[in-house]
């Protein structure tokens, strides 16, 4: 275990049980939740860092470019997006044996109003919101306590892509399935990528603009 201060124990054990007060507590849930617990984290962050809260969590000034943003995280999407259609989601079904849930995405098709407004949301509170609770506040605390060693990436993916994959319950059994999968890529992608927060936001922006373009035009 790495070394921390008494004030980076505390805040983080805090705002972990704020996080599990907003998914799990009486209070109704939001699709902006995840930006609600993100602002709470980059706070929490703030006074852990002596107000320094987007460098903790994998927001790297000199990885903020052109080639980085616009090129290598929509193709890595565009990769990712062809192995979870092709891969993935038919690999589940079958050890499954129960098709994935889309029933609440099917308002999409063929409505572009409806469709620009879901894009909206995704890229802000999955996009953003899912990578910086996921990936930059509850993996990188992870390893600021434990290390970041393959035995302790492997441990950090079981606990919270079994987290985010229970967030998706709403497409049944085998889309929890698939979102723990995915998590996983995800979290092993920031883990290659040292820590580059902004690439994963618009690679999980942009795999999330394919799936729900795919709806839109009807190919899901």
């Amino acid at each position: 275990m790495n070394k921390v201060t008494l004030k980076q124990t505390v805040i983080p054990l805090v705002t972990l049980a704020i996080i599990c007060f907003m998914y799990f507590g009486p209070i109704t849930r939001t699709p902006f939740e995840n930006i609600i617990i993100s602002i709470i984290i980059i706070i929490a962050n703030s006074i852990e860092y002596k107000g320094k809260p987007f460098s903790a969590l994998g927001f790297q000034r000199a990885k903020f470019n052109v080639k980085n943003l616009l090129i290598l995280a929509p193709l890595a999407a565009i990769g990712l997006f062809a192995f979870y259609v092709i891969i993935i989601v038919p690999g589940i079904e079958m050890l499954t044996g129960v098709p994935i849930d889309y029933s609440s995405m099917r308002q999409l098709e063929g409505n572009l109003q409806v469709t620009i407004v879901w894009l909206l949301v995704v890229w802000a509170t999955a996009g953003f919101g899912e990578e910086i609770i996921f990936r930059g506040y509850f993996m990188r605390q992870f390893f600021k306590f434990f290390g970041d060693s393959k035995i302790s990436l492997a441990i950090n993916i079981l606990i919270f892509c079994s987290f985010f994959g229970y967030m998706h319950m709403q497409q049944g059994i085998t889309g929890q399935l698939v979102a723990a999968s995915m998590g996983a890529i995800l979290s092993i992608i920031f883990y290659i990528r040292k820590y580059d927060l902004w690439f994963m936001i618009i690679l999980h922006g942009f795999f999330n603009t394919l799936g729900i373009l795919s709806f839109y035009f009807g190919l899901a």
